[in-house]
């Protein structure tokens, strides 16, 4: 069974920063995509970055270019993200999630698998 678990969220000042880890198990697929989402209350869940397993292809929401940034260590099947000038719109719970096709797409129906969530809260 797959498992998806994310750490690292918290509360941070605006300008801050902080690394979320998505630590992944129970997998066998050879070539998938890993992402992370993000929902803030009353909204849509939004992607905002993902990464490809096979070449470390990355792809970016534009609200986040820039100030993001994915990275993956293989032989830990561990996604980090970067969260650098953290804003206070940035506020939500974030997800990591498994795409077993590798789409590198940002829309959460490309997503299989979901872990289940960590809170980033921006605010002085």
């Amino acid at each position: 069974e797959v498992q998806l678990v994310e750490s690292g969220g918290g509360l941070v000042q605006p300008g801050g920063s902080l690394r979320l880890s998505c630590a992944a198990s129970g997998f066998t697929f050879d070539d998938y995509a890993i992402g992370w989402f993000r929902q803030a209350p009353g909204k849509e869940r939004e992607g905002v970055s993902c990464i490809s397993s096979s070449d470390g292809s990355t792809n970016y929401a534009d609200s986040v270019k820039g100030r993001f940034t994915i990275s993956s260590d293989n032989a830990k099947n561990t996604v980090y993200l970067q969260m650098n000038s953290l804003k206070p719109e940035d506020t939500a719970v974030y997800y990591c999630a498994m795409d077993t096709i590798a789409t590198m797409g940002l829309g959460h129906y490309d997503y299989d698998y979901w872990g289940q969530g960590t809170q980033v809260t921006v605010s002085s």
